[in-house]
């Protein structure tokens, strides 16, 4: 295992902020921060956080009807956001960002940052406090053993293609879905790694593990694929648009909703075999969507942040 040495910090070998780096800017306080570009959002009893662009951090928990602004001590870009519980949390983003927090997003620590390395990170998953993996540009994936105080990195590959989404099923796999047609699955928590076959060479953006060894994974060019044994095989499904597709999401009714750019909701009603698009009108870019109760979604992308009903979502599209 190869151990990347950024700084002297609280053990060695830490992936840590670069001490001879000038120090990271804090994010601004912004009044309309709720409406500028948003990459990511998590749920966690009731409370809902969301993250984008200049180091913004936004938290609801009254279902998206009101955001609040967090003090965070970067402005970069903010990719990727996971929480264990209501309290312990992180975000990763660009310059190498990882960010922690243990009081519910209140306040944010800076465990990781080192912009020359130009470095960027995508996503975050932990399986507990303490165990948790990052995944970033050029085939980065980085674990922790103690929930975030230091960081190692391997190759779980022989290529360095980007790796952009991170995702566990519920009979405990875990999918990353990466750049060039890269898919790769671990069936011990993320010990071990296989390289699964692909139909496409493209670049996928997401992976929504289903019931059993069912998944989803999606990308470019409206590209979205389905495999019944974990992976080992594919068929293409029918999107009827070439929007790229963004994020993934299972609703408790069993509605799939796939979303993406272009203002791109996918839906499907039969566990995900069959989807139909629902083009919203004002085009505007979806990065990802979590579900909030009651048959609503709360929608982050080129708009902000933005509660709304799939009724709403899927009535009056064009």
């Amino acid at each position: 295992m190869t151990v990347i040495v950024l700084a002297v910090a609280v053990g060695g070998g830490a992936l840590a902020v670069a001490q001879d780096e000038t120090a990271p800017e804090a994010a601004v306080m912004a009044r309309l921060a709720s409406r500028t570009l948003t990459l990511d959002a998590f749920a966690v009893d009731g409370a809902y956080v969301a993250v984008g662009e200049r180091g913004h951090i936004l938290i609801s928990t009254d279902g998206g009807e009101s955001w609040q602004q967090q003090q965070v001590p970067t402005r970069t870009m903010l990719t990727g956001v996971f929480f264990h519980d209501r309290n312990l949390g992180w975000v990763v983003g660009h310059d190498s960002a990882i960010l922690r927090t243990t009081d519910g997003g209140v306040t944010w620590e800076l465990v990781s940052w080192a912009p020359d390395d130009e470095n960027p990170f995508f996503d975050v998953w932990f399986s507990d406090e303490n165990n948790g993996v990052v995944i970033g540009a050029y085939g980065g994936y980085y674990e922790t053993t103690d929930g975030g105080e230091t960081w190692s990195s391997r190759w779980i590959s022989e290529d360095d293609w980007h790796l952009h989404k991170i995702a566990r099923s519920e009979n405990g796999r875990l999918y990353i879905a990466g750049e060039a047609g890269s898919i790769y699955r671990s069936d011990d928590d993320g010990e071990n790694w296989v390289t699964l076959p692909t139909l496409y060479q493209g670049s996928y953006f997401g992976v929504l593990p289903l019931e059993g060894d069912s998944v989803l994974t999606f990308g470019l060019r409206g590209h979205l694929f389905r495999s019944d044994d974990a992976g080992e095989n594919w068929e293409e499904l029918e999107t009827g648009t070439v929007a790229m597709l963004t994020d993934g999401q299972q609703l408790a009714n069993g509605t799939v909703v796939i979303t993406g750019l272009g203002g791109t909701v996918l839906t499907s009603s039969d566990g995900g075999h069959t989807f139909a698009l629902h083009q919203q009108a004002n085009r505007r870019g979806i990065s990802a969507a979590v579900e909030t109760g009651d048959g609503a979604l709360l929608l982050v992308g080129e708009f902000g942040v933005k509660a709304a009903a799939l009724s709403e979502l899927t009535a009056g599209s064009d």
